[in-house]
């Protein structure tokens, strides 16, 4: 039987589209659909149990993966099979899941997952820009219990102008590299890297983004309305006791005022919370707590939440006792850890990262291996998160997706500022000791300053900022947070982290979570940002003002050193025994990576010691020698022969070159060792290349004078070999054909 296929198409101008496909693939989901733009396929498919599980939130799995299949490549390692998801996979599914989850209600527990798969691949379109409006578009198509469609769409900018979904030549251009989440009320989510923006500027690229997006939103309705909208599931809901629920608040919320007006640390705080949350359970007998345990401390959350909230808009104070502009006490230190090639603390109130930098060669750079992109990066940095930074004790099981998502952040705030000309592969390694705030905007500003300990020659500095955004929608009132705590983080409206250096941003992330906020307002958030972010930066460049003019001693000194592909063979030997030898000898690492456009070799030299930097140089320079006809060059004897002398260049040791007996004196030599002997040094005249033995020809008599009355033995005459030759020539067209 043929399947009844329901199709949506999307112009995003410049002949490009998105279609919007189901009714073909996966038809067991819930809801599954195929977007295509150009050659580029993914399919989407998403399942929600109709069992609630036994948990208090929503286990929802977003899964984004890349087949290699997709782009006609094999999967690397021993076994061909995909495997785990890469860093890039990773931050996809953080992309989709951030717009996904708030969607859902708050009560709605069923195990759920949403999968996407690249499953046909275009080198001129970037997927990941179509994965929200992939899930989305299943999920419409599903009876999921799901608020309102919504899109995803990157924003890019050349030459002044905005483009939707730019393809990655495009992005190489661009000067903004965005992705914006949102329905068609509302932006709930952004992140991206720019070349040093301005705060309006960013502001009209989401707006850009958002126009596009109520297009794609539109498209799912329609879909979604021919293919036969489901009616939404039923759930069993959360328990609830409005009653309960104002008894509480009465028990808790004023002694919760008093506890946040007075400005103590985390650690009190939470005492002194947790001390009431306990009060209020006491006042119930056990059997009533049996009953309502659960429903106690959500309703102890729902009064504690808004007493700090009202605290924060009637009077302008906050959990620590800052005003909302306030920052919390930073120090800094560089140069802490002596083995490192750069080092640096930032602490910021509760918060402390200690970011390392390690440089090498481009046999360190990161490689990337994706079905969409194969590429390295230069420039890369790890962020850690122990549980212990947080006073916690969990398991440890790799490295989580967290952890990607704020490395990432603090990458893309970061790259931009390392000079292009940089000739080392450096790594910064950020380690959170310390968390009760953004620890990946501490990264950001720990990084900065471990790179400029390095020797990195940043092209400015660059610092970041946590805020945060607490609103009234039935007064209008509102406070704009700086430098937010983490119990700030979740029970504001808005939480973003901007970076920047002094002339404009460089990175942002923000997740929205109140619906229609004005663009004033965010316009105004990041003004009071980017005051926060020149106070920090202020801090930064008081502990180290610019980067140290080289590199510390015991690191690595990188030159860089292009020779001809010809000589690349030479400088490797057979089977690698020169560069082997010589780095034994110089204690350097030699990399070479051949420029297939200039078709010229890339030759890196990596070493703590410049004595030997310096000879690895000279052995190039020596294989790279070429002297000059006419030119005269001091020369070694290094070989005794019956016939002359093998001689060294001063200059390039190891270019050798024949003296031949007749050119070592104007006078009949019978013995080479009357002239010459090992070890004499002289000058000789160079005379390129002899046609008779086609080698180098040089002279040491051709710098002497000649004696008086010297005559100069004539060349033998080659006219007998002639005739000879011609004869032979005769005889041969005289003799008669041999008869078979």
């Amino acid at each position: 039987m043929i399947p009844k296929v329901f199709k949506e198409v999307i112009d995003l101008g410049d002949g490009r589209e998105i279609s919007i496909e189901t009714g073909k693939l996966a038809k067991q989901a819930h809801g599954s659909v195929v977007v295509q733009s150009g050659k580029c396929m993914l399919l989407c498919t998403v399942v929600s149990n109709y069992k609630q599980s036994d948990v208090d939130f929503l286990p929802l799995t977003v899964d984004y993966r890349e087949k290699f299949a997709a782009a006609g490549r094999y999967p690397g390692g021993f076994f061909k099979r995909e495997a785990r998801p890469s860093d890039g996979e990773v931050l996809t599914m953080r992309l989709v899941d951030r717009v996904l989850r708030p969607l859902f209600p708050k009560d709605y527990h069923s195990e759920t997952q949403v999968m996407i798969q690249l499953m046909s691949h275009d080198e001129e379109v970037m997927p990941d820009a179509m994965a929200g409006l992939a899930a989305s578009a299943a999920i419409q198509l599903s009876d999921f219990p799901f608020e309102c469609a919504i899109s995803e769409a990157r924003v890019g900018r050349v030459n002044g102008e905005f483009i939707i979904n730019p393809t990655r030549a495009q992005l190489a251009e661009s000067d903004i590299d965005m992705m914006i989440g949102a329905s068609a009320d509302s932006v709930m989510m952004v992140e991206g890297e720019m070349g040093e923006i301005s705060e309006e500027e960013m502001v009209e690229a989401i707006k850009f983004a958002h126009e596009a997006i109520k297009v794609q939103c539109a498209a799912q309705l329609r879909l979604a309305e021919a293919f036969g909208k489901k009616e939404v599931r039923e759930y069993e809901p959360e328990r609830e006791d409005e009653e309960l629920a104002k008894k509480i608040h009465d028990m808790a919320y004023d002694k919760v005022y008093e506890i946040a007006k007075a400005g103590s640390s985390k650690h009190e705080r939470s005492e002194a919370f947790a001390a009431i949350k306990e009060e209020i359970k006491a006042s119930f007998s056990e059997e009533e707590l049996e009953d309502i345990g659960g429903l106690v401390s959500k309703y102890y959350s729902k009064a504690e939440k808004a007493a700090v909230r009202d605290l924060t808009l009637k009077e302008g104070l906050r959990l620590d006792g800052r005003k909302t502009d306030e920052i919390r006490p930073i120090w800094c230190e560089v140069d802490y850890l002596p083995s490192t090639h750069g080092s640096s603390i930032f602490t910021r109130g509760e918060t402390q990262a200690l970011a390392t930098v390690t440089l090498g060669t481009s046999r360190e750079a990161n490689q990337i291996d994706m079905p969409s992109f194969e590429g390295e990066e230069t420039f890369y940095l790890h962020y850690n998160f122990p549980p212990f930074s947080t006073g916690e004790a969990r398991p440890i099981r790799g490295t989580s997706r967290r952890e990607v998502g704020h490395g990432n952040l603090a990458q893309r705030a970061l790259k931009g500022m390392i000079p292009t000309d940089c000739p080392y592969t450096v790594r910064v390694v950020s380690e959170v000791l310390e968390s009760n705030g953004s620890s990946s905007m501490a990264t950001v500003c720990a990084g900065t300053m471990a790179l400029m300990d390095a020797g990195i020659q940043m092209k400015k500095p660059v610092s970041g900022i946590a805020m945060g955004l607490i609103s009234d929608s039935e007064t209008g009132n509102y406070a704009v947070l700086s430098d937010i705590l983490g119990d700030e983080d979740h029970l504001g409206d808005m939480d973003f982290k901007v970076t920047g250096t002094a002339d404009g941003i460089t990175a942002c992330q923000m997740d929205i979570k109140v619906k229609g906020l004005s663009y004033e307002i965010l316009v105004k958030a990041l003004k009071q940002a980017q005051a926060g972010r020149l106070h920090i930066l202020s801090l930064l460049t008081d502990a180290i003002a610019a980067p140290n003019e080289d590199v510390k001693a015991h690191a690595p000194k990188m030159v860089t050193r292009v020779i001809p592909n010809e000589f690349i063979g030479a400088l490797i030997g057979p089977g690698g025994k020169v560069i082997q030898e010589l780095q034994k000898e110089t204690g350097t690492t030699i990399v070479i990576n051949e420029d297939p456009v200039t078709e010229e070799g890339i030759v890196e030299i990596l070493g703590t010691n410049q004595n030997g930097i310096d000879a690895v140089l000279a052995k190039i320079d020596s294989l790279m020698f070429k002297p000059e006809v006419g030119s005269v060059y001091e020369v070694k004897v290094i070989k005794m022969l019956d016939f002359g002398a093998v001689v060294e260049y001063m200059d390039a040791p190891g270019n050798e070159v024949l003296l031949h007996v007749s050119e070592l004196a104007w006078e009949r030599t019978e013995n080479v060792s009357d002239v010459v002997n090992m070890g004499d040094v002289f000058d000789v005249k160079y005379f390129g290349i002899d046609p008779r033995t086609r080698k180098d020809k040089v002279s040491r008599k051709a710098l002497l004078p000649k004696p008086e009355g010297f005559v100069e033995r004539p060349p033998r005459s080659n006219d007998r070999n002639r005739g000879r030759d011609d004869r032979r020539g005769r005889d041969n067209r005289d003799r008669k054909p041999r008869r078979d």
